[in-house]
């Protein structure tokens, strides 16, 4: 059983790790209840347990959903890779700017959403198209403008994530960009998917269902 519990723990810290998504940080690509299959090979293969790079194997794309640990207290979240390293971002009335061109938003659908407060508020839903990357977002309508920032030019080794919900995440407009070794992997696949918050029911539509943004 030791030895069982010893090569399981090397396992979800070195190569497979799955993640359950506990807010609505992601929405619409992610939901409360949805659990991601998390590949841990896809950037850089570490010491199990430490942020110890001892090779690279791939490199993140924009667009990527990857889960990382949050500078300075650790925390685990995920979130949307948005600029490179090397980039120049900048965010003007929440739409988004690479290297000075302005992402391409198509308007979707105008619906209600949660909003924190066990209650719901208008929202607009965009399909969000950033330099060959395309995924859906939302921002609430009631809600004022997020700030503004940038022009920022990303340092190298760093990225800068962002939340799909615009205007109910936590994300690197508040904690800074985010170091490759603090990377833990790519979200690949929703494994399954629970409506927790309501009936407990499963939303089997849901289960394997791809995160690549070419496949949404």
């Amino acid at each position: 059983m030791i030895i069982f519990l010893l090569l399981f723990g090397l396992f979800r810290t070195g190569i497979a790790d799955w993640n359950p998504i506990p807010s609505g940080s992601m929405r619409p690509t992610l939901l409360e209840g949805d659990v991601v299959f998390v590949n841990r090979l896809a950037y850089d293969l570490k010491v199990p347990l430490t942020d110890i790079i001892v090779s690279h194997l791939g490199e993140p794309e924009r667009g990527d959903i990857v889960t990382f640990s949050r500078p300075g207290d650790g925390t685990r979240l995920i979130k949307r890779v948005v600029a490179l390293p090397g980039d120049l971002v900048e965010m003007r009335s929440k739409r988004l700017f690479i290297n000075g061109s302005m992402a391409d938003y198509q308007p979707k659908a105008a619906l209600m959403e949660p909003d924190g407060n066990a209650g719901l508020s208008p929202a607009m839903r965009w399909r969000e198209q950033l330099s060959g990357a395309a995924y859906d977002i939302q921002w609430y309508t009631d809600t004022a403008t997020a700030p503004d920032f940038g022009p920022l030019r990303v340092p190298r080794g760093q990225f800068l994530m962002l939340g799909d919900n615009r205007d109910r995440s936590a994300d690197s407009r508040f904690f800074g960009l985010v170091p490759r070794e603090k990377l833990i992997g790519r979200a690949e696949r929703l494994l399954v998917s629970v409506a927790y918050q309501h009936d407990w029911s499963p939303r089997f539509g849901r289960f394997g269902k791809s995160l690549s943004s070419s496949d949404n």
